[in-house]
């Protein structure tokens, strides 16, 4: 329809009861009825939000400013009836939910997400449109990765929703400022309260979008937005098309330590870029907005992004390698200390995310893993199994590259698993049997046949202990010790402790406010030791004997191999080399 036009305006009336008020102008459309949608989930994160539930007083009205029939046909959908030739459609969106996912609004700031704020076109999805910004006068910039149309003020365009649904708006008075890396425009625009180096950040951040830039071979953005919210604890981004959305603590900056994780997560969402907005699995895109989008290969979109965002820091001279190794194996021991890594496979755990990943409950640690930490566990053997059949020729790095070219570049579409995998062995010289069928199993394959390979080894120093475990985890809340999680087969478990019992006393002594007698006991009991503990539960008492078992929270460490041969120590040089 080429005469067709959808056409958005924003405005503030009420910014501190977080209220945006959207205005919809349909032109050009001949159809016996429209329905107008809106997204129940963004991508990026994949839960289904039901963003329709934030809408509040949609109407329809002619170019005369006559009221049109709106019928609402379910959750989040509009039929809009008899219609002319331009329609206005007003709503008002309530915007108070801190996330890098979700609209917030107050009197200090705007962030728009565009997938619970903007209606489309059922049918209509390819349509371009134009976001106008009636930009109060309280505040004075816009932080966004749409285009805007040339010679006009607040004026941004979309090629289609797509695009639209990927880039959110900041709005505000949000520190701005711009740097070039890799030969392209970034800007960065910091939100709220935080203490800073802005030419640091430039600097390090220039780092690590041209190491990742060389790997994957060219750079798809002509600019890139990097939009950072700043809270007193916080961490966690959502990657976008050609922009990012970025929690962080206001003293992160601050911090070696916090500073570099920080940086971690700027390498994450940065190499989303080409790992799962342009290289994509095939079932992600073109997206249902309506539903679920399932796949099993978060594993390889998130996990492998997971693995490359501390690596990245390394590259860059950020993380020495004692430092790396410290962060690469938190993603062991999460993954391995929670007992649901024996019921839930990294495949499953990719496809059940939407009903499992943002919904955790108390037995989530019994149930399932995360498909970042397992996939960043299987990105690494991957990696060097690798650099080790090509002599440090290839690694990871080559086959990601390749995939990008042959089905971005060239082929513009999604990738299967088996794709991948002929893919990757073409590379290695080698078949990745083992690797890719432990995607799809719970048990865990020999990782020190992996990391051998290139002088390193992987060990448990907890491996001989004998240490007495309830199995629970306990949080102490006004003074009352309240069982949180209870791990499973543990002795707690095994003998009928409960989520939500608070522990009174235990061997008739009464906890004190931090719950001290019971690690007291536990510490002063052997395996096998019986602990009588009384516990309210539902307001009743009731006392439950405890007999101890042995901790199986493990603790594994990474470091060089002593006995490695030079060439296996080389080769460990490629791995970790900056």
């Amino acid at each position: 329809m080429s005469n067709s036009s959808i056409q958005f305006q924003l405005s503030f009336i009420e910014p501190q009861a977080h209220y945006v008020e959207v205005q919809m102008i349909i032109d050009g459309f001949s159809q016996d009825f429209l329905d107008l949608k809106m997204p129940v989930w963004t991508p990026g994160s994949y839960l289904i939000r039901e963003f329709a539930k934030n809408i509040e007083q949609i109407k329809a009205e002619d170019a005369n400013g006559n009221l049109i029939p709106l019928q609402k046909t379910n959750k989040n959908t509009w039929r809009l009836h008899s219609y002319g030739a331009q329609v206005k459609v007003s709503y008002r969106v309530y915007s108070f939910e801190r996330s890098v996912r979700t609209n917030f609004v107050d009197d200090q700031h705007a962030f728009i997400s565009p997938a619970g704020t903007f209606l489309y076109i059922d049918g209509y999805l390819d349509h371009t449109s134009t976001v106008k910004v009636d930009l109060p006068d309280y505040w004075s910039k816009i932080s966004t990765g749409l285009e805007l149309v040339e010679g006009k003020i607040n004026l941004f365009f979309a090629d289609n929703f797509d695009i639209l649904f990927d880039s959110p708006l900041e709005i505000g008075n949000q520190d701005v400022w711009t740097f070039n890396a890799a030969g392209i425009p970034h800007e960065f625009a910091m939100v709220g309260t935080a203490s800073y180096d802005k030419d640091r950040l430039s600097a390090d951040i220039t780092k690590i979008v041209e190491v990742e830039t060389s790997i994957w071979g060219s750079n798809p953005n002509d600019k890139y937005v990097f939009i950072t919210h700043n809270y007193l604890s916080s961490h966690g981004g959502l990657e976008h098309l050609n922009s990012t959305v970025l929690a962080a603590s206001r003293s992160a900056y601050n911090n070696k330590i916090t500073y570099n994780n920080f940086l971690s997560l700027v390498a994450h969402e940065y190499f989303h870029l080409w790992n799962v907005k342009r290289l994509r699995p095939a079932n992600l895109g073109p997206f249902n907005y309506d539903e679920e989008n399932y796949t099993p290969l978060l594993w390889i979109f998130e996990g492998f992004t997971a693995y490359y965002d501390n690596l990245i820091t390394r590259r860059c001279g950020f993380r020495d390698e004692q430092e790396y190794l410290n962060e690469l194996v938190s993603e062991f021991n999460l993954v391995l200390n929670r007992p649901g890594h024996k019921i839930q496979s990294v495949g499953l755990s990719s496809f059940d995310t939407w009903i499992k990943q943002y919904r955790p409950d108390e037995n989530s640690v019994n149930v399932s893993i995360s498909y970042y930490n397992k996939g960043a566990m299987l990105a690494t053997m991957i990696d060097i199994y690798i650099i080790a059949k090509t002599n440090g020729n290839k690694r990871l790095d080559n086959v990601l590259k390749a995939a990008y070219d042959k089905y971005y570049l060239i082929e513009n579409r999604g990738i299967t698993e088996k794709e991948f995998q002929d893919l990757a062995e073409e590379i290695a010289g080698v078949p990745l049997t083992e690797i890719f069928e432990a995607v799809y199993s719970t048990e865990e394959i020999d990782y020190n046949a992996y990391f051998n390979l290139v002088g390193y080894q992987f060990y448990d120093i907890n491996q001989n202990n004998q240490t007495p475990s309830i199995g629970i985890k306990v949080s102490h809340q006004d003074g009352r010790t309240i069982i949180k999680n209870v791990d499973r087969n543990s002795a707690a478990w095994n003998d009928g402790l409960n989520v939500d019992d608070e522990i009174v006393a235990v061997n008739g002594n009464r906890l004190d406010p931090q719950g001290r007698e019971l690690d007291q006991a536990v510490l002063n009991s052997s395996i096998g030791d019986n602990l009588r503990i009384l516990v309210a539960r539902d307001g009743l008492m009731r006392e439950i004997s405890i007999s101890l078992k042995a901790s199986e929270k493990v603790s594994y460490i990474i470091e060089r191999k002593e006995d490695s041969t030079k060439e296996q120590r080389e080769l460990g040089n490629i791995w970790l080399s900056l």
